[in-house]
This record gives structure tokens, sequence and C-alpha cells, in this order.
């Protein structure tokens, strides 16, 4: 990773280290690229799953959200989710770290549009997303 990649990573991981519901869910920025995010989240049994076990769709959903947003943030743009589409292939049993992939398709001047991946601790793919992305503004620090 360059020095500017690192620094772009450390800037966001501050930002959203102050969203009290990334620290609930443990989300924590692996790297970030230009127009690209990698996270990873823990699925914790007493916190992130549901009655089967495996973890909620609801915390997928989140991570998958983050992890596109923070791909749109790589450009330096604010946003803010319009829609978002997910498909579960797989289910997310207790385990140390899954990990959400997204990545920039469409980088407008009022929408974004991203896509990701998550995998589980084994690369097995456990959901594909797809979301738009209102452009709000522009990250002041980066």
């Amino acid at each position: 990773m360059t020095k500017d990649k690192e620094w772009l990573t450390e800037q966001l991981s501050n930002i959203y280290a102050q969203n009290p519901y990334i620290k609930l869910l443990g989300i924590r920025i692996i790297k970030v690229d230009d127009g690209q995010a990698e996270l990873s989240m823990p699925v914790v049994a007493d916190k992130h799953t549901n009655l089967y076990h495996v973890a909620h769709g609801g915390a997928l959903a989140s991570l998958a959200d983050t992890a596109m947003g923070i791909a749109c943030a790589a450009t330096g743009k604010q946003v803010v989710t319009l829609e978002m589409n997910m498909n579960f292939i797989k289910s997310a049993v207790p385990q140390s770290e899954i990990r959400g992939m997204g990545r920039i398709i469409h980088n407008g001047k009022s929408t974004m549009i991203a896509e990701g991946e998550i995998i589980d601790s084994h690369n097995t793919l456990i959901a594909k997303m797809r979301g738009t992305f209102f452009v709000t503004g522009k990250f002041s620090d980066l």
C-alpha cells in the first residue's frame, strides 16, 4: 500500500470510528484504494446471529452498505444510500472475521453506483450486493 493509500485508509478509519453503529457491529476498515474498500466484521454468536445461529441478514446488509459507502468515500465524496439490493448466497456462521468488499462502478456528479461481495474466513462467497448512492458533498479532510 502506498503512503497516500495508507493515509486515506487512516483518515476514513478515523471518521468511521466515530460512528456508534459501526462500533457496535465491530466493523473495521482493512484497506481503502481508489474507489474500493475492504472491511472486516466478526460474527459473534451472542451479538450478530439470528435464531438459526448464523449471521443476521441485517448485520450482513450493514457490512455491505458500509463497504460500498466507504468505496464511494474513497473518492472524497460524502454519500447516502438511495437503494441497495443483496443476494444472500450462504449463511455465515460465528467466526472471527468476515470481509466485505465494495468497489465503484459509476462515479457520477450526483449519484454513484457500487457493487461488492461478502466472503467468510474460508473465502466462501456469502453475499453479493449492489447499491446506488446520492452524493451529498465532499469530505473536507480528504
